[in-house]
């Protein structure tokens, strides 16, 4: 009977049931049919195979780790063969195969015990010592045990060595080296030692501390304290692996997971994790917060490829100290954040009268990737919103990867969502806020900056953006739309042009994000300049034609961009498809199709499917002259497939191009369907204006606008005929 090493619990053995996970055993024994299932043992990596790794358990008995027992791809384990690794065995088999799992600790710290499994029994690895075994740092042994030969051969070399009496500290060396048991530089040699017990090095050791008479002075002596190690930066730990080293900064980041608690740490160069283990799932430090300063003391390691420093200590600094800290990640932050010098990507009157604004913008996306802050994309689903979405992506995922030690931070760290239409309505705050507040108390993440692109600049919006400020989410919108004067006091940055009384109808919202985009990440700015051209379905100022020209895109390259973004922007829509979309607007995109092109693929169905489309849609159409202004009315719930491709307004955009073509007067398309109005013109438009009209002539349709100045109609089926009527009534008093 014996006590749970662990517990104290009194047990047959050395560790209770219930604490036997907790332990980690070393292996001893010569037949797998001696371990013991649901332990864990350290083992040695032996080799991969397709399958899974083969690992040594002890000497004598290896087993296989499936591949299906990895919580990650055996491809992407960083094992080398000798590495040691801490597997469980889950069980022996009758022909002696030994199953083994994963083990999410992968450190002997990690587990609260060790013991020594021989193979009849459990011992603790002091007691192995006590017989004469030899043991390394961790608790193993090194020499089962020491043969009668072995013993005889260090007796024989005991007698031979010099006579303790005559052997003086001073002679130490001398005695050491006419032993035979050290190298040409005198240092006492590992193997010659082994082989004859070291015996005169034991001697010699024994006669110098007889010859130094012990002091009252030297027993009361306390030990030196180790010197405070000097500060390193976290830019430069990767040239220090396997070294400890001391870090300063401020908390970004904590998450518990089942084993150790991890810190992201940021200092004013980048960002790092740090492990601190009290017990498996247990929250080391538990004092330590979001947003708190630190002095942090670790060994650099690589955990699965990535970065990560092994806390040894961590502190709190609330002094001068954290004061001075603080002042500095704040000055390096102001000095890198904001970009030096101002240069727009072409000369465009719409972008040039919020350059202010969108230096600011900038400035804002650059301090959250330093603050290690997430920033969530929030864009139309339409080509305009994926491409400016994806032109922000293109310069902020660089500065992620420059900033954090983590291989996958960029998946941790930026997120594009596209939104379904052009409002930041309360059902996409709550999703942002239910995501954000889930992140900061499960995983302890920061609050994201959210930025709004091609979407999110009329008043519709604010309800969204008051639910944001009520948790102090910074926001940013970059939109071309006629914006509203409510949006400058709802978000922190806004970047609309027509909020400075500046005509948009020649403007894109990817002028304008690619543009931001070049201000924050200069590295990227070649990669962006074919991008506003792309956005373009006419018209395209050229300037932008030059650019993409320049670049490499000719017209053809241009519209087969644009038209296959514009279709994958239809499918999934709710998904950001990051690598499809890289691989369609960028040159170093890998994925293509076997047969050709994969812009040039995907931009054939896209016409495909919309010549069909206009087929059908112009066969249905209905002309109106209403006090001189030709409308043409299409039935879209009639005469449109409403859940396939193209969208009702994709449609009426490219509608409305070809009808155009036809007409010299004002002409608009208008597009009716079972509770939404659409309209494009020739004439600018107010379409609160429209439906401020159709209300008042049909006041019980129950109408609203949504999308503001350029958006479009909604009002109740049963209404439909009064609302048609009343907004070709409104459109010819609007535009004759």
């Amino acid at each position: 009977m014996g006590n749970c090493i662990i517990c104290g619990k009194p047990v047959d053995g050395l560790v209770c049931e219930s604490h036997e996970e907790d332990v980690v055993f070393t292996f001893r024994g010569n037949s797998a049919s001696q371990l013991s299932p649901d332990r864990y043992y350290r083992g040695t990596v032996d080799g991969y195979a397709d399958f899974g790794v083969f690992i040594d358990i002890g000497d004598h008995v290896t087993g296989l780790l499936h591949r299906s027992e990895l919580d990650q791809r055996l491809e992407s384990l960083d094992w080398e063969p000798g590495d040691d690794v801490y597997v469980q065995v889950l069980s022996v088999r009758d022909n002696g195969n030994v199953d083994l799992g994963w083990s999410i600790r992968q450190r002997e710290r990690e587990f609260r015990g060790k013991l020594i499994d021989t193979g009849d029994d459990e011992v603790l690895p002091e007691d192995l010592e006590d017989d004469g075994s030899e043991s390394t740092d961790d608790g193993d042994s090194t020499d089962d045990s020491r043969s009668a030969a072995a013993s005889e051969e260090d007796a024989a070399g005991a007698s031979e060595s010099p006579d303790e009496a005559d052997v003086e500290a001073g002679d130490l060396q001398t005695a050491v080296d006419d032993s035979g048991a050290s190298d040409e530089s005198g240092a006492p040699n590992a193997s010659e030692t082994v082989a004859t017990g070291s015996s005169s090095g034991s001697v010699a050791t024994e006669s110098a501390a007889a010859s130094t008479p012990a002091t009252d002075d030297a027993a009361d002596a306390e030990p030196e304290a180790e010197p405070t190690l000097n500060r390193t930066t976290i830019d430069t730990i990767d040239e220090q692996v396997g070294t400890v080293v001391r870090l300063e900064g401020e908390i970004t980041g904590v998450r518990q997971t089942s084993g150790p608690t991890v810190f992201e740490l940021r200092d004013e160069t980048a960002t790092v994790e740090c492990a601190a283990f009290e017990e498996a799932g247990v929250r080391a430090y538990p004092a330590v917060e979001l947003d708190d300063v630190v002095a942090l003391e670790g060994e650099v390691e690589r955990h699965h490829g990535d970065l990560q420093v092994e806390t040894e200590t961590l502190e709190i600094l609330d002094d001068e100290d954290g004061a001075t800290i603080r002042e500095r990640l704040e000055d390096a932050i102001e000095s890198e954040a904001r970009p030096v010098d101002v240069s727009l990507l072409a000369d465009h009157d719409a972008v040039s009268a919020v350059e202010d604004n969108l230096v600011d913008a900038a400035t804002a996306i650059r301090r959250a990737v330093m603050e290690a802050r997430p920033i969530v994309v929030r864009h139309g689903a339409t080509a305009d919103g994926y491409v400016a979405g994806a032109a922000i992506e293109r310069a902020v995922l660089p500065l992620i990867r420059e900033k954090h030690t983590r291989e996958d931070a960029e998946y941790h760290y930026f997120e594009r969502r596209p939104l379904d239409g052009r409002v930041y309505d309360m059902d996409a705050a709550t999703n942002d806020v239910t995501s954000m507040l889930e992140a900061r108390d499960r995983h302890g993440e920061q609050l994201p900056l959210v930025l709004l692109v091609d979407a999110g600049s009329t008043e519709e919006s604010v309800d969204g953006y008051d639910l944001l400020s009520l948790y102090d989410s910074e926001t940013i919108v970059i939109d071309d739309s006629r914006a509203d004067d409510e949006i400058t006091d709802a978000v922190s940055i806004a970047v609309a042009p027509s909020l400075a009384g500046v005509d948009v109808a020649d403007l894109t919202s990817t002028a304008l994000a690619a543009n931001v985009a070049a201000h924050v990440n200069d590295d990227v700015r070649d990669d962006l300049v074919h991008l506003p051209a792309v956005s373009y379905w006419e018209d395209t100022p050229e300037a932008y034609v030059d650019l993409a020209t320049e670049a490499g895109y000719d017209e053809t390259g241009v519209s087969e961009r644009r038209e296959a973004v514009a279709l994958e922007a239809y499918y999934q829509s709710y998904k950001d498809k990051r690598e499809l979309v890289i691989d369609l607007l960028f040159a170093d995109g890998e994925s293509t199709p076997r047969d050709g092109d994969l812009a040039a693929h995907v931009s054939e169905q896209f016409r495909a499917k919309l010549e069909t489309e206009l087929e059908t849609a112009r066969e249905n159409l209905t002309t109106e002259t209403v006090d001189g202004v030709t409308v043409a009315v299409l039935d879209t719930d009639a005469f449109t497939h409403r859940y396939n491709f193209p969208t009702t307004t994709l449609l009426l955009d490219a509608l409305h191009r070809r009808q155009r073509e036809e007409h010299d007067e004002p002409f608009v398309t208008l597009g009716v369907g079972d509770d939404e109005l659409h309209v494009r013109a020739t004439e600018s438009l107010n379409v609160r204006d429209l439906g401020d009209a159709i209300a008042d002539a049909a006041p019980n349709a129950g109408v609203s606008v949504v999308g503001g100045q350029d958006g479009h109609v909604e009002f109740l089926p049963g209404e439909r005929n009064a609302v048609r009527d009343a907004a070709l009534e409104a459109l010819g008093e609007t535009l004759a």
